[in-house]
């Protein structure tokens, strides 16, 4: 009996250590690390190849990546599928995401004026100017990542994702590799990103970061840290570039910053045990538009590796489990706003260019818009933002960098018919006299010297407050009739055309109110000083004496000061101000003249009011239609002309009530009142490159709308047949312009920006 029992306890302690031998460490499934290198356009190999791993049945356990390897690897591991991140990759638009174009829609209308004058921007401090420290500031992609990345928003520790995370930075100030793996996600794979002169260095934790492939570009060591028996890496990162293809700065940087990491992926290739190398060595880092192919090279590379994945997937002795996939989110509940850097702008400001309430759920589109916002002010280097769930909602922490560069020179040269060459210098000072304020003054030099200063105070939500001065000078030949018409000349039958000089000093005080940066409502005070002058009268007098012409007498029309009260209400929301392919248009404005010196002493109180509707729409590709009507008169018994509509030329931003009309040359059709329409078709044929036909009618004439005729049909009618090209300038446009009712058409140039 004794016998039995003890070999009946010698089986059960065999058994017992069998079963723990088969649960020992050194016979469980592997751990399959993933390692992903940066390579900027090179990255979107990993979708390729990830779709392959998962074709293969591999569970990946750990993952680690550096700069694009950073953001596919992070959404891989928040639960993307790789035919998600496909999806994802080539419906997004890396152009306007790497470049940080904001939308014409986040500006508001003093910061639209202010990016459609200015050709170039530089800092501007102690007396020196300077250049910034990169083209973007990763606004655009870090919108995207915080939206994609939502569903795990509240994961600080990366190794509690759904498969476990890390990536790495360098320490710009000590070259040192920096690893990431706890945080808020999207400002780390941000970090990891930050090519020099591409991007802003992002900051975490007090460590100014930049791309992690400075110094490590394939972090195997650090995943296999993590508990990783087996490494499946996949690099795409850049091989030494030859002398032809080393064509642009972005290529040199990143030859420079390769000599380590090529060096070092020699080794770190043979330590890994499935090494995808994509054949992507004719794509540049920046070619996003090839990205399909770049995907396609990714899984011809994976699959060449087939046979070793699958071996992996067996030896792993469980199928990995179906990924379902992450349905983004598209709207959110802010309940509280946390900001923090803001010194030098107020809470005010930052809530009024955020334009969404708390409390209320938003779309992620407003909540991008918002920060949008606040980028298209200039004032802030970095805006990063966490988004925490709270029990309610969620709070938003804003964190931001200020810009501390207050000081700004900007250049522009443009040459039009009316106003002919001239080139701007203007110096712009942020924060002026107080917070969130700005000042600029435009000195033009050229044929005629004109300046252009403003003060603006934005309040954000509330009334901001303005003032503006402005001296604009030109001349034009016109048709005497016009002068003898609307001003007490004497008739002189010796005089067809005379050259007509046009001074204009306006200076404005006023208020204005904006909503979601696209809509305004302006009231305001305003003194004018106008003078109309011409040399040719006093030329004829002087010839008909002693038929002398070298005596220069100015006759003057028009030399007063006017003191009126303004109001205007404004709606813009084309997305661009010379060739928009979509939006509205609404600019109401209304003059009341009270006062004035009253030079030709025919002066009573008037008012003048004038709008302008308008709207664009692409019917297929490339091909955008604008129409608009707008219309004007005056109010009021005065006898004063010089507030009088008159039409003719091409161009922007005139002066008083002058309205380019296509057909007539500058100055042609004068009235108190006219009604106006207009149609214009521009075929993009080519990137930047425009073909434009234009059509306008009017019927200009004194008191129009009293006595019905602004329903009559059209008394006059233009066309124009043009080009336009969006150079770095501003946009250059020639026109040939023609009309039914004349016998001699015109020529119209324009090149750079109107100011």
């Amino acid at each position: 009996m004794g016998n039995k029992a003890i070999l009946f306890a010698v089986l059960i302690a065999l058994l017992c250590s069998e079963g723990i031998a088969q649960n020992s460490p050194e016979n469980r499934p592997p751990k399959v690390g993933l390692v992903l290198s940066g390579g900027g356009a090179k990255g979107l190999a990993h979708i390729g190849a990830l779709k392959k791993i998962e074709e293969a049945g591999v569970k990946i356990d750990y993952i680690g990546g550096t700069s694009m390897g950073a953001i596919v690897g992070a959404l891989y591991a928040s639960g993307y599928t790789s035919q998600q991140l496909d999806s994802i990759f080539r419906s997004t638009d890396f152009t306007n995401l790497i470049q940080d174009n904001v939308p014409r829609s986040a500006k508001t209308f003093y910061e639209k004026e202010d990016s459609e004058r200015y050709a170039l921007t530089l800092p501007f401090e102690n007396f020196k100017v300077s250049f910034p420290q990169a083209i973007s500031g990763g606004q655009n992609i870090y919108n995207l990542l915080v939206q994609l990345l939502f569903h795990v928003k509240d994961v600080e520790d990366f190794s509690k994702l759904p498969i476990p995370f890390l990536c790495m930075a360098t320490n710009v100030e000590t070259g040192e590799e920096v690893l990431l793996n706890k945080g808020y996600l999207p400002e780390a794979i941000v970090a990891s990103g930050t090519f020099p002169s591409l991007f802003e260095p992002a900051e975490i934790d007090g460590q100014i970061l930049i791309d992690g492939g400075v110094v490590n570009n394939y972090p195997i060591e650090q995943v296999r840290a993590m508990g990783a028996d087996i490494i499946i890496g996949v690099d795409v990162q850049h091989d030494l570039a030859t002398r032809e293809s080393l064509s642009s700065a972005t290529e040199i940087l990143l030859q420079i910053n390769n000599y380590r990491t090529v060096n070092d992926m020699k080794k770190k290739s043979k330590t890994t045990d499935v090494y995808i190398r994509p054949d992507i060595d004719q794509f540049s880092v920046i070619a996003f538009d090839k990205g399909k192919q770049i995907i396609i090279s990714g899984e011809e590379a994976a699959q060449k590796k087939l046979d070793d994945l699958r071996q992996i997937a067996q030896s792993q002795n469980e199928p990995p489990k179906a990924r379902k996939g992450i349905n983004v989110v598209d709207s959110l509940t802010v309940n509280r706003m946390i900001i923090e850097g803001n010194d030098q702008y107020t809470r005010g400001y930052i809530k009024g260019k955020l334009r969404f309430d708390l409390a209320e759920k938003i779309s992620f589109d407003e909540l991008r818009q918002g920060m949008s916002n606040l980028s298209a002010t200039g004032n802030f280097k970095a805006i990063r933002y966490d988004l925490i769930s709270n029990g309610l909602g969620t709070d938003l922490i804003l964190k931001l960098k200020e810009n501390q560069t207050k000081m700004y020179i900007k250049m522009a040269a443009h040459y039009d018919d009316l106003y002919k060459s001239a080139a701007l210098i203007n110096l712009t000072k942020k924060n002026f006299l107080m917070k969130d304020d700005v000042a600029s003054f435009d000195f033009i030099l050229g044929d005629h010297i004109r300046y252009n200063m403003q003060y603006y105070l934005d309040k954000g939500y509330y009334w901001s407050f303005g003032v503006n001065s402005t001296l604009t000078d030109f001349d034009s030949e016109i048709d005497f009739s016009l002068i003898q018409g609307n001003f007490d000349v004497p008739v002189n039958p010796n005089i067809q055309r005379i050259n007509m000089d046009v001074t204009d000093l306006t200076n404005q005080i006023y208020l204005q109110t904006v909503l979601k940066e696209e809509f305004a409502f302006t009231i305001g005070a305003e003194h004018k000083f106008l003078n109309y002058s011409t040399r040719t009268l006093g030329q004829v007098d002087m010839e008909d004496e002693n038929n002398d012409s070298s005596t220069n007498l100015r006759t003057d029309f028009e030399n007063s000061n006017y003191f009126n009260a303004f109001s205007q209400i404004k709606l813009d929301t084309y997305d661009d101000k010379y060739f928009p392919t979509k939006g509205l248009f609404f600019d109401g404005d209304f003059h009341f003249y009270a006062f004035s010196s009253d030079y030709n002493e025919n002066f009573s109180e008037f008012a003048v009011a004038k709008a302008k509707f308008g709207g664009v729409f692409s019917p297929i590709n490339n091909l955008s239609i604008k129409l608009e009507t707008e219309g004007g008169f005056k109010l009021g018994v005065s006898e004063v002309a010089s507030f009088d509509f008159v039409l003719g030329g091409f161009g922007n931003d005139f002066v008083n009530n002058f309205v380019p009309f296509f057909g007539y040359d500058f100055l042609s059709l004068p009235g108190n009142s006219y009604v106006k329409g207009f149609g214009r078709l521009d075929y993009r044929f080519a990137p930047k490159h425009h073909f434009l036909f234009s059509a306008n009618y009017a019927n200009v004439a004194d008191d129009l709308f009293r006595t019905g005729d602004w329903f009559e049909e059209p008394s006059f009618s233009g066309y124009g047949l043009g080009y336009g090209f969006e150079s770095f300038m501003g946009p250059v446009q020639i026109y040939y312009s023609w009309s039914p009712e004349i016998s001699e058409g015109n020529f119209f140039f324009s090149v750079g920006y109107w100011f």
